[in-house]
Order: structure tokens, then C-alpha cells, then sequence
């Protein structure tokens, strides 16, 4: 067993790139000062690997120099200063050292918190490099959220990440999972967040982002990130920044017609609500670290498989760590003030009032619904077939208690008729008198005994029956892409 390498500290760290030859560049950073920099100075040996560094501080000088952009700490304003710093370096340098340099730009625009402490504090960091002389550029962007309460200690803090950030790209590149990690070396988790990552360029043009954004929930440097439509890597502040939002928590392995009639019900009730009426809105489907998982292990295709199948149904998809569900709905709060949804089914419901999660609060589980239903959240139930409902709690060591008016082959089992244990049944009864709890209308009863653990089933076991469980586009994508153990062979008897 070799012994681990002992950690680098952050001057370490900066004065190694000082002191390699090879790379010289620009560092170009405003709204914070110029804080990463400032750790290359204070190294030693700068004059070997800094060719320029600015703070444009003010925006009129700002935009003079790199543009206006929509917003002074954005991707956008980023990306302007990353162009003209770099074509500025090359065409200025390349003539005298352009054969032997592997040149750079590091920039970031970032906002520490202001005077009066009621602003978010956070930035956008990028770093362009080469990685052989005269090669074209690869490129990494990264969001960055400071919780430190004083603005001092944030930019001690953001210089710190900037120097894993640079350290990283240059000699972790070829290890993109310890890249990330090291982001926060030197640092307490508490410290620093990263919500978004994005590499491009030559030295990562085999590279999927998304499954670099997952290391960051792995490695704790954030809760939650998010993939659009296509899979791209999308920025939460930017999708729900104060919007409503309405989401539905599941394993979708795969997602099945259940889970997008739930949804579409969901919403088609959602925006009915008085609080909603005329407000924009974003609808996500979302998978916890839990389910991701539940293996024990993460399988990096099969998260990513599941990403493409809902964003093929034009789904937005949030991946998280957080297990318990006003968690969830606290992160939302980060970004909006409007009203937050909740689908599910009955069975998530039930985990809800399972107390044995609540144990590590003070106030247990009257703590959590305190901050589950705090300002205008609301849960939408999906019924489930009285069969399914006995087997869920028979598995779960209970007895299952149905309502009296129970009986019958065809009896549904909804948000008005499930059976809470009797010490929270009043609890439950104000939540739904107040409609906190709402039973999901419209739904399509010929599918409520479709549950994506029976259909991976099927998919396993070449029953072709489960194509008619899901949405075309993903019966298609799941054969054409062999997901899920698809095979197109009969799996014979002996071989299971």
C-alpha cells in the first residue's frame, strides 16, 4: 500500500506553476479584487509565470475593455474577458515566446457581500490554457458560491480555489475526477460551493460534462446540479431564479408513462393556482444521490442513460443529495420566493411521515414539516391501486390498515383515503384541510400498475411487453442504445 501524498498547500501550489517555465499568462479578475493573483505574487517567482494581471474594477472601464454583457457577474461577462485577454497574450507574446509557451488566461467576475450584507455572494472562474506551444486553447468554467459571512474571509477563500483551480487544469488534466476533487483543497466543505463545471476544448473533447458535474455532488463540493433538455450543463441560479417550480423525485430507471402522466397532471393543476397564475415557471424531474446509488456504487452510464431518456421527453433534470424532501424544497429557496410543487405517490408520501428520518432533528418530524410547507409549498398525490398499496406496506414490516371504504377489486388508494399511523393523523388532517396536501386529478387509471422496477424487469428478461409502458421516443432509444440489459435475444430460462 503506498502512502497518500501529502497535501499541497495553497502558496505550494502557486509557487510550482511559478517555477514552471512553461506556462506564462494573464490573470484578469474583477468585482472581488484580485485575490488569486495576489497568491501568486505573494509565492515568490511570479515574474516566471505572470505576463499581466488587471482588475477593471469599475464597470465603465469594464465594459470599455471586454464589452457590455447582460449582468456584471455572468458566464456572459466571463466569456468576454477570457476572448480578449487571450487574443491580447497571443498576439503580443507569440512572436518572442510563442515556440516555447504554453500560454494561459485565468479570469474571474465575482461579487463578495456587499456593506449592507443582503446580496449573494458568488462568481464565475475560467481558465483558457495550451497545453503544447502554438496549440489551440482548452478551456474550464466553473461557478462558485462563497458562505463565509464576511466579504474578507470570501476572497481568502475564492483565491484559495483559484489556485487549486489553475493547479488542477494544468497537472490534474489527465485525472479529471481528482481535478474536481482538489478544488477544495485547504478549505472546510462549508466554505466554498461549485455548482456548475464546464470543460471544453481539445484536451477534453472526450470528456461528458455531465458526468463531471455528478463528481461535484459526489465529492461534496455541492447539493445539486442540473442538465438541460440536450444534456447540457445548466447553472441553477440561472433556471430558477424567481420562478415557480414544480417537481417530481424519482429513480426513472427508466421513466415510465406513470411518471410523466403524474407530472403532466401535476402541472396542469399547478398552474391553476392563484399563486402561480401569470408567473413564469420551470418543471423538473429530479434523482437523488440515493437512487443513483442504490447499487452501491455509481454506475456512470446508467446515470447518464437516464439523464438522455428524460431529457429525450423534454424533460429539465436536477441531481441531488438530499434524501429528505424540505431539503429540497430549502434549496429552492435559494432562488425563488414563488410557489414550489411537489408530484408524487403514495409511497413517497408515507417515507414522509416515517418519523425514523427525522431522528437527527431537534423539533423531528413537526421540525421538518415546519420547513417542508413554509411559504406556499404544496404536495401533489398520485393515487396507487389498493394492491400495490398492501404489498408497498407489507414489505415495509406493517400491516396494512385500508379506509373502510376500502373494498373493491378497483379501489384507488389517494391523499383523502390513505391510512396514517393514528399518533400524526391529525397532523396529516390539517395538512390536507389547508391544502398543503392535494390529490392529483385526470390521471390516467389503465397505467397505475406500471412501476419502473417491473419494467427493468422486463427489459432484463426480453419480455417485450414493457415497450408499452413507457413513452415511444424512450422504447426507441432504450434498443437502439441497448440501456438497461436490453437485449434483442430471448434470455433462455437457464441463464437467468
Amino acid at each position: 500500500m503506498t502512502e497518500q501524498k501529502e497535501l499541497l498547500t495553497t502558496p505550494q501550489k502557486a509557487l510550482t506553476i511559478n517555477l514552471d517555465a512553461s506556462k506564462y499568462g494573464t490573470f484578469a479578475e474583477i468585482g472581488a479584487g484580485q485575490e488569486v493573483a495576489r497568491e501568486f505574487f505573494q509565492a515568490g517567482g511570479a515574474s516566471g509565470t505572470i505576463a499581466k494581471s488587471i482588475s477593471a474594477y469599475d464597470m465603465v472601464f469594464s465594459d470599455a475593455i471586454y464589452g457590455k454583457a447582460p449582468r456584471y457577474v455572468s458566464r456572459e461577462r466571463l466569456k468576454l474577458m477570457l476572448d480578449h485577454e487571450y487574443q491580447l497574450l497571443v498576439e503580443r507574446l507569440s512572436p518572442t515566446r510563442g515556440d516555447r509557451t504554453n500560454f494561459f488566461v485565468f479570469a474571474d467576475t465575482v461579487a463578495t457581500s456587499a456593506f449592507k450584507g443582503d446580496n449573494e455572494a458568488h462568481g464565475w472562474l475560467g481558465f483558457r490554457f495550451q497545453t503544447g506551444p502554438k496549440g489551440e486553447p482548452s478551456e474550464i468554467v466553473l461557478h462558485v458560491r462563497m458562505w463565509d459571512k464576511e466579504a474578507m474571509l470570501q476572497q481568502q477563500a475564492l483565491g484559495i480555489v483559484g489556485v487549486n483551480f489553475i493547479y488542477g487544469a494544468l497537472y490534474y488534466r489527465n485525472d479529471l475526477g481528482k481535478l474536481i476533487e482538489s478544488l477544495r483543497d485547504n478549505l472546510v466543505p462549508d466554505r466554498i460551493e461549485i455548482d456548475m463545471l464546464r470543460f471544453s476544448g481539445p484536451a477534453f473533447e472526450t470528456v461528458d460534462n455531465r458526468l463531471m458535474s455528478l463528481f461535484l455532488v459526489k465529492f461534496g463540493l455541492t447539493n445539486a446540479v442540473m442538465f438541460g433538455q440536450k444534456g447540457e450543463v445548466l447553472q441553477p441560479s440561472e433556471v430558477l431564479h424567481k420562478k415557480a417550480i414544480l417537481v417530481e423525485r424519482g429513480s426513472f430507471r427508466p421513466v415510465t408513462d406513470v411518471n410523466v402522466d403524474m407530472l403532466n397532471c401535476a402541472t396542469a393543476q399547478f398552474v391553476q393556482e392563484p399563486l402561480v397564475k401569470g408567473k413564469e415557471m420551470v418543471v423538473l424531474m429530479e434523482i437523488t444521490m440515493n437512487n443513483l446509488l442504490a447499487a452501491g456504487s455509481l454506475d456512470a452510464q446508467d446515470f447518464l442513460s437516464r439523464v438522455d431518456l428524460l431529457g429525450d421527453i423534454g424533460y429539465t433534470v436536477l441531481i441531488s443529495n438530499y434524501s429528505e424532501y424540505f431539503r429540497l424544497t430549502s434549496y429552492f429557496r435559494r432562488y425563488t420566493k414563488e410557489m414550489i410543487g411537489v408530484a408524487m405517490g403514495i409511497n413517497n408520501l408515507l417515507e414522509i411521515f416515517n418519523e425514523k428520518y427525522y431522528e437527527s432533528l431537534e423539533g423531528g418530524i413537526l421540525e421538518s414539516f415546519g420547513r417542508l410547507f413554509r411559504n406556499a409549498v404544496k404536495l401533489y398525490i398520485y393515487p396507487m391501486r389498493k394492491e400495490a398499496y398492501e404489498m408497498y406496506i407489507s414489505q415495509n414490516g406493517e400491516v396494512p390498515v385500508l379506509p373502510s371504504s376500502s373494498s373493491g377489486a378497483n379501489v384507488l388508494i389517494n391523499a383523502k383515503n390513505v391510512k396514517i399511523v393514528d399518533h400524526l393523523s391529525n397532523l396529516y388532517a390539517h395538512l390536507l384541510e389547508n391544502h398543503y396536501i392535494d390529490c392529483i386529478v385526470g390521471f390516467n387509471g389503465d397505467i397505475l400498475n406500471i412501476f419502473s422496477r417491473d419494467v427493468l424487469r422486463r427489459i432484463r428478461e426480453s419480455d417485450a411487453s414493457w415497450e408499452a409502458m413507457v413513452p415511444k421516443p424512450v422504447a426507441e432509444t432504450i434498443k437502439r442504445r441497448h440501456l438497461f440489459g436490453y437485449s434483442e435475444q430471448p434470455v433462455l430460462e437457464g441463464s437467468r
